[in-house]
């Protein structure tokens, strides 16, 4: 499979999805200004329940803890408000960017809050749109592809290790190829526009982590995943940031836990991969039960700081090795 996707151009006018009586009228003056915007910069996010998302959103709604733990709390309280002033307008509202936007199970628009696991959650992709969007002179369009309870050794099995290549692996590649081909429709706002593949996040873990003999194999599994995604992309240096399984903090001490951390630090530092692969570090962001709105600790605990924390980790890694790419 190859979808020949990097670098790609989309050529698809926006009249072509409009009554006739909407069409813009085309002139030298309108081309020469299509040629020089800038190209939309795009960013896939994979991975299982955690790149989903389970931070909560609003503290009216969970007032467990007196709603500490959520994106509300976290934008009112005098401790924290100033770190996460960027996501609210003057009148308290979510801001929507309208310089990055995402798509995740058909849910797509201009980034804001409600595209974690449900419309009240927020993921890593929150915070890592936030920093792109800063980051970047182009827009950027974040791709998330995620799915609950998948391992990499089955679900997301990659071609290069054997046997059946996992369902889910193909599905994230006919996702991605789609909204590639979409991105006029879906997104009028980039259309004429260039697109460029910039980068992979992968937040991923948890089911790999409950059998021995996926966790043997997680560090080859992953280094093959890396490979294979690259190549069924066509981009041989997409730069990827890989998000350890950090939940439970530095407290953790189930034996196979560690190793998956250990398997996704080691794959990051492949020597094939060097300058082009990074592994965050997580364990600093796990929040206790104490300041959160759950006690699930495979979830962070429902902690919106924890995949505030997570995706800012993930932009600032890819935004370094896009530089190092460009």
């Amino acid at each position: 499979m190859n979808f020949r996707i990097f670098q790609c151009t989309v050529v698809l006018l926006l009249g072509l999805f409009l009554p006739s009586q909407f069409q813009p009228t085309a002139t030298a003056d309108t081309t020469v200004e299509i040629n020089r915007l800038k190209p939309v910069r795009v960013f896939i996010l994979a991975g299982q329940s955690n790149m989903e998302g389970a931070g909560v959103v609003s503290a009216r709604a969970n007032p467990r803890n007196m709603g500490k733990g959520t994106l509300e709390y976290l934008v009112k309280s005098d401790d924290t408000k100033e770190r996460y002033k960027h996501t609210v307008d003057s009148k308290g509202d979510w801001i929507v960017r309208s310089d990055v936007f995402i798509w995740y199970l058909e849910r797509k628009g201009g980034l804001s809050v409600g595209y974690g696991a449900r419309t009240d959650r927020i993921g890593p992709e929150f915070q890592f749109g936030h920093f792109l969007g800063e980051a970047f002179d182009e827009p950027v369009l974040l791709i998330k592809v995620a799915w609950g309870g998948k391992s990499l050794a089955k679900d997301f099995r990659p071609p290069s290790s054997g046997g059946e290549v996992g369902v889910f692996y193909k599905q994230m590649l006919n996702h991605v190829e789609s909204v590639l081909k979409n991105i006029p429709a879906d997104f009028p706002e980039l259309a004429n526009r260039k697109y460029i593949l910039s980068g992979f996040g992968w937040h991923q873990g948890w089911n790999d982590g409950c059998d021995k003999e996926q966790t043997s194999e997680y560090e080859s599994n992953l280094v093959n995943f890396i490979k294979d995604v690259r190549k069924d992309l066509n981009a041989p240096d997409l730069p990827f940031v890989i998000a350890n399984s950090g939940f439970a903090g530095w407290d953790q001490k189930v034996d196979r836990r560690l190793e998956i951390m250990k398997a996704q630090a080691a794959a990051a530092n492949n020597v094939e991969f060097r300058g082009t692969v990074k592994c965050v570090e997580t364990r600093d962001f796990y929040r206790a039960e104490d300041v959160s709105p759950s006690r699930q600790r495979y979830h962070w605990n429902g902690n919106a700081e924890t995949y505030f924390l997570i995706g800012d980790a993930m932009g600032q890694s890819m935004f370094q090795l896009v530089n190092q790419a460009d």
